[in-house]
């Protein structure tokens, strides 16, 4: 059930009873983009977060009925540096067990943390990405506000590349403890590969979802503060057809007094 609808400068907020009415929400605006899509131009392409707060969304992008994957490429947003795909914690792993194994698209293009360079890497990726434009992103926001692995010490809204290597700050580490992914902080990764800022924006839409009360002090940021690289979710303030989908948990340290402007009063 959506309990709340509003607006903050450009961004669509929508606020619902649980996870689940969230997800199926979230899923049904994604799925719609994705059919849009491929109805105006014969395919689509696809950004997909890896995370716990994604689950609900991907679980109804899966079970979209007539949805025809074999033209939808799909992407992910980053990946461990020096990790392979079949690690448990490895990004693409959740690729595999929460969308690739449920569904066949045209194309994976998984990020190989792997790989002997993370540069050359980086810009392999960043070439894919840059054929053709990106229809949807479908994203989340962590603890300490990032969009991807894009961390408040590294994030750059005018960023010159599309794909970078970065360090992770120790909220983001920590948080991949808390998301159950890791066993202890000394275990999380230092270094990841990630989609940058100004590739997140490019997105035609997009669909960010941020559920749990552990989202709730950097939804309160993203919404309440000045858009600035202090929480790099702020700027999905500025993008046309951007929406945050939350739950009443992520919600619940909104300041009442954000108006349509973002502005508090």
């Amino acid at each position: 059930m959506n309990t709340a609808r509003f607006n903050v400068d450009s961004l669509l907020v929508e606020v619902f009873s649980n996870r689940g009415f969230m997800g199926v929400a979230a899923a049904d605006a994604a799925v719609g983009i994705l059919r849009g899509a491929i109805e105006k131009q014969g395919s689509a392409r696809i950004v997909v977060a890896s995370a716990p707060s994604q689950n609900e969304l991907i679980a109804g992008l899966v079970k979209a009925p007539g949805m025809d994957w074999s033209k939808v490429t799909v992407f992910h947003m980053d990946e461990y540096v020096g990790v392979q795909a079949s690690y448990p914690a490895s990004f693409r792993n959740y690729q595999q067990e929460h969308l690739l194994s449920k569904v066949s698209p045209k194309a994976f293009h998984g990020i190989r943390g792997e790989a002997p360079s993370a540069e050359e890497e980086c810009a392999r990726y960043a070439a894919l990405l840059t054929e053709a434009p990106i229809d949807l992103v479908c994203m989340g926001v962590g603890e300490n506000g990032h969009i991807a692995f894009n961390d408040p010490p590294v994030a750059d809204f005018a960023d010159p590349q599309w794909v970078k290597i970065v360090e992770l700050d120790e909220i983001c580490r920590q948080q991949q403890v808390n998301d159950g992914c890791f066993p202890d902080f000394d275990a999380v990764p230092k270094y990841a590969i990630t989609l940058t800022c100004p590739a997140l924006m490019s997105g035609k839409a997009l669909v960010c979802v941020v559920p749990g009360p552990r989202k709730a002090d950097a939804v309160a940021a993203m919404l309440g503060v000045e858009i600035s690289t202090s929480c790099p979710a702020s700027i999905l303030r500025r993008h046309a057809a951007a929406t945050l989908y939350l739950d009443v948990d992520s919600a619940a340290k909104i300041d009442q007094n954000v108006n349509s402007s973002g502005a508090a009063t």
